[in-house]
């Protein structure tokens, strides 16, 4: 067994209630706590008012920060401002991939009352962060993005020259990861698509990632397990819908956990610059490219490097989500490619051209593409093998 390292993960709470368990955990670090949450998605639900009377009946205090849309640079650095001096024990992030992101920012600038410019990858100086951080709570009330186990908060400038970069280190990961699968309850068909397919994707990639290893190839097996048997009657609203809420957000966090652990691949690499440059939602994009790109990569190895390990874990995980064993590689492949363009299609993923992405701006995308995801694809695509893979979305 080739050597490997795992690097700090959240502790884990999974279960129907147990946002219930929220209370006494944040007692542990104190409470004055900052609660981070989307703009609606929690607060107009019924768990607001519970939550927030279980805080009371505990005498804990709150201030609360909203995030309407991904965070940037400019909203982070305004909230640290407002909150700096408020000595918070805990900063709880509630909501979506965007409201957890920003939270996990927040945490880590609070006592540090740097710009988050200072530390982004790729943009600035990139100077090493040494923290101290305010301990950090996630509670995911979305299936996709797994942010509630990895060590990066995801910041956005959108535009002719935006940026989609992270704010990345291992002080930033929550201490714990409150998944309660009711919170999906009244989760809208297309954030069920979006953010199933981000799921999806994301174990994926790091399945088959160069840095991929044997413990997060078993949580990977497990979560496309899942996915395979919750993602589609979860966003048809059929069967057993706890259960699909359930495995979908279990998925979720081992595609977080995975991800944290050995990167991910070509469709992410393709994220960063698409979900900057366009208002293209992330799991779209990964929802719309998936199946292009997985056959990209596999007919890129057989072509150049037969003898590719990844080639037999794409084998593998079309046995998983076709429901089959499958004896000839090739008839896999097939069966894998073709299963992923039909869920796309179930699942009405729009194309690029939705965004306002055409072929003359491929040049830009393609530029753009190649950092910290791409250098963990598999093998390493030309340029004229990812703009065939935008070529196909478009």
């Amino acid at each position: 067994m080739t050597p490997f390292s795992i690097a700090r993960l959240p502790r884990i709470e999974l279960g129907a209630g147990v946002l219930g368990k929220l209370p006494a955990i944040i007692e542990n670090y104190g409470r004055h706590i900052l609660l981070v949450t989307g703009a609606r998605s929690f607060t107009d639900t019924t768990y607001w008012p519970f939550l927030t009377d279980q805080f009371k009946q505990r005498k804990i205090t709150w201030q609360h920060a909203t995030i309407a849309e991904e965070p940037s640079p400019a909203l982070i650095d305004r909230l640290v401002r407002i909150y700096a001096r408020a000595d918070f024990a805990a900063v709880i992030g509630i909501g979506g991939g965007s409201a957890l992101d920003a939270a996990k920012a927040i945490a880590g600038l609070l006592q540090v009352q740097r710009s988050v410019m200072d530390y982004l990858e790729g943009v600035g100086p990139e100077l090493p962060y040494h923290g101290p951080a305010v301990p950090f709570i996630a509670v995911p009330t979305t299936a996709g993005t797994g942010s509630e186990a990895t060590k990066n908060a995801v910041l956005s400038v959108q535009g002719e020259n935006g940026f989609k970069k992270s704010f990345r280190h291992d002080r930033l990961v929550a201490e714990y990861a409150i998944i309660d699968p009711d919170l999906l309850t009244g989760c809208p068909p297309g954030i069920i698509a979006a953010n199933g397919m981000d799921a999806l994707t994301q174990l994926l990639e790091s399945y088959v990632s160069i840095k991929a290893n044997p413990f997060t190839d078993a949580l990977a097996v497990s979560g496309l397990q899942a996915v395979r048997s919750a993602l589609i009657p979860l966003y048809h609203q059929q069967g057993k819908l706890a259960q699909h809420r359930e495995k979908m957000a279990y998925a979720a966090l081992l595609s977080g956990i995975t991800l944290a652990q050995t990167g991910l691949g070509s469709v992410h690499g393709l994220a960063s610059p698409l979900g900057a440059f366009y208002p293209i939602p992330h799991g779209t994009v990964c929802g719309t490219l998936v199946a292009t790109a997985t056959r990209i990569n596999i007919g890129s190895m057989q072509a150049r490097e037969p003898g590719n390990p990844a080639l037999a874990k794409y084998q593998h995980a079309a046995d998983i989500l076709c429901g089959t064993r499958f004896n000839n590689p090739e008839t896999a492949f097939n069966a894998l490619t073709d299963l992923l363009a039909q869920w796309t299609d179930a699942l009405a993923l729009p194309r690029l051209s939705h965004y306002g992405l055409q072929s003359a701006h491929l040049d830009k995308i393609i530029a753009h593409c190649r950092g910290s995801s791409m250098k963990t694809n598999p093998i390493r695509l030309s340029d004229d093998e990812i703009r065939q893979i935008l070529l196909e979305r478009l």
